[in-house]
């Protein structure tokens, strides 16, 4: 588990800030002038240690920190499907779990990625995923995560994220990058 370390970025909280507690996914609110250290900055959130316990704030709150929102996502006028995909397969890699600094592509926890086109010309995206471990805390913070962040990419009106848990992930479904990282190689 990663915790505080001497590279680890100071900060204080410039205002209240929702957090979600790793690993146990629990939402709290950690309140203005807390102090705390920036363990893992990946994928434009934010995993915190603060006062013993690990916590991640989404992007979209990185200001509490003194940090840069991410900025909005783009697509040209003339995309086609294959445009769109390779930015949904981008924003799959920018969720990380907050434990481990590896994104969840590399990881094989993505089993499937569709991408259905709607009556009003827009796209919807069903993706079906699963966890290193089923009981894990954070298994809907991570659904929530691939779901907001597929559903800011421009013609995406809708991502159905559906939690399976068969097949059973193992850790060769990991990336040879990945198992590199890990050691699990």
């Amino acid at each position: 588990m990663s915790a505080y370390s001497s590279s680890s970025e100071p900060v204080r909280f410039e205002r209240d800030c929702p957090a979600v507690m790793v690993p146990q996914g629990e939402s709290v609110v950690l309140p203005a002038g807390q102090a705390g250290y920036i363990t893992q900055a990946l994928g434009g959130s934010f995993t915190l240690f603060v006062d013993g316990n690990l916590f991640r704030i989404a992007g979209s709150d990185a200001d509490a920190i003194g940090k840069e929102m991410p900025p909005p996502l783009e697509l040209p006028a003339n995309a086609v499907d294959e445009d769109v995909e390779k930015l949904i397969w981008s924003q799959l890699r920018t969720c990380f779990d907050p434990e481990i600094p590896i994104d969840i592509v590399e990881l094989g926890l993505v089993y499937d990625c569709d991408i259905e086109k709607t009556e009003d010309g827009q796209r919807k995206v069903n993706v079906r995923m699963t966890l290193t471990a089923p009981g894990c805390g954070m298994g809907e913070i991570l659904v929530e995560d691939v779901r907001s962040k597929l559903e800011m990419i421009p013609t995406i009106s809708e991502a159905d994220v559906d939690l399976v848990f068969d097949p059973p992930w193992n850790h060769n479904m990991m990336s040879d990058a990945a198992k590199l990282e890990t050691g699990m190689f």
